[in-house]
């Protein structure tokens, strides 16, 4: 019997550095390993604002699958192309893979926003079934009336790493691993590290410096301003190595995003053993089980950052307790194998033999 199988379409290029494009890779690697033949279509990465001709590139690589096959296509293209995603709907088995609503992009305009919503909306309308990244998202749907009974919530996984040494220095390593871009809060980040007391730290962050370049710009004068120039290293966009050596080395690991579905990053460096402060959105909070593997102030609160990384900073004894609060959290991590199983038991519900 022909093994089951879906085409995945992802918006750009599937080795893009970012969560959602690691989550889509990783899911793709995890459905091979589990016997399924995986079909990879790229196509234009000018999302979720198409051009003309990447809207053509788009109609011609659906219209190029055949009848009846299962196709599960990134939310960052599907609800770009509603009118696609409605007409490929009568003949293919349309999955949606949702990371988060395009609508929930921090920095848009709203009348940007209420066109996104409005034209996703359409295509999940089409879509046969919806997999979300985290209880977030499935929320934020359901709340916009989408039935829950479309919707089910395929999390991330995370590796099986060794535990961070750290910098084994009295000057403490900080790590934030994230795309510099305005929902990443990396200027409120920059100044509560300003006005904390304690000056024993350094902070990394890998992370593009290309996506957003005007925000790059900002944060280089801000560094500037607050005479941190000499503190924070900007470095930029990492290879899968370069970041465990990062993670590898760092003291505590900091995100002061304004916007998660789950929060990769995080999860990623409490598979490390590395304490956390963060901020409480997505599956943050869940992540560092209530506090005791880290601490979460709400997104955008300059002060209750400030007063969180003020006391960690300072006090040896509670980085000690987060860390053993971190180490218990690991544990409980699900692994990418059991996301790709999550996956293929979800996708399952549609396809039988596409072969």
């Amino acid at each position: 019997m022909p093994p089951p199988s879906i085409v995945l379409i992802v918006p750009g290029r599937l080795s893009t550095r970012t969560g959602g494009y690691e989550y889509d890779r990783r899911i793709a690697a995890g459905l091979r390993d589990l016997g399924w033949s995986v079909d990879i279509r790229e196509i234009g990465g000018d999302f979720p604002c198409p051009t003309p001709a990447v809207l053509e590139e788009a109609f011609r690589v659906l219209a190029s699958i055949p009848s009846g096959a299962s196709v599960l296509i990134d939310g960052l293209a599907l609800g770009a192309i509603p009118e696609q995603i409605e007409q490929e709907a009568l003949r293919l088995k349309v999955i949606a893979l949702v990371h988060m609503p395009l609508a929930a992009d921090v920095g848009i305009d709203p009348e940007t926003a209420a066109a996104l919503e409005a034209r996703e909306r359409r295509a999940l309308a089409a879509a046969a079934l919806i997999v979300v990244t985290g209880p977030f998202t499935a929320g934020t749907l359901a709340r916009c009336g989408i039935s829950g009974r479309r919707i089910v919530v395929v999390e991330p996984g995370t590796d099986r790493v060794p535990l961070a040494h750290g910098s084994g220095s009295s000057l403490l390593h900080l790590l934030c691993v994230a795309t510099l871009n305005p929902g990443k809060g990396h200027d409120i980040l920059f100044r509560a590290l300003a006005a904390v007391p304690n000056r024993n730290w350094r902070l990394t962050c890998a992370g593009s410096l290309d996506r957003s370049r005007a925000t790059v710009e900002r944060l280089r004068t801000l560094l500037r301003a607050l005479d941190l120039e000499s503190k924070v290293s900007l470095a930029g966009e990492l290879d899968a190595d370069a970041v465990a050596r990062c993670y590898d080395a760092a003291d505590l690991f900091v995100l002061a995003t304004l916007h998660e579905t789950y929060g990769m990053a995080v999860a990623e460096a409490l598979a490390r053993g590395l304490p956390v402060v963060a901020t409480a959105t997505g599956s943050i909070p869940e992540l560092v089980l209530g506090g005791s593997a880290g601490i979460v102030v709400p997104p955008g609160n300059l002060d209750r950052l400030t007063e969180a990384l003020s006391s960690v900073l300072g006090d040896a004894a509670l980085r000690a307790r987060l860390a053993a609060g971190a180490r218990a959290a690991r544990e409980r991590l699900p692994s990418w194998e059991d996301a790709a199983r999550r996956m293929a038991a979800a996708l399952e519900r549609l396809v039988t033999n596409d072969s």
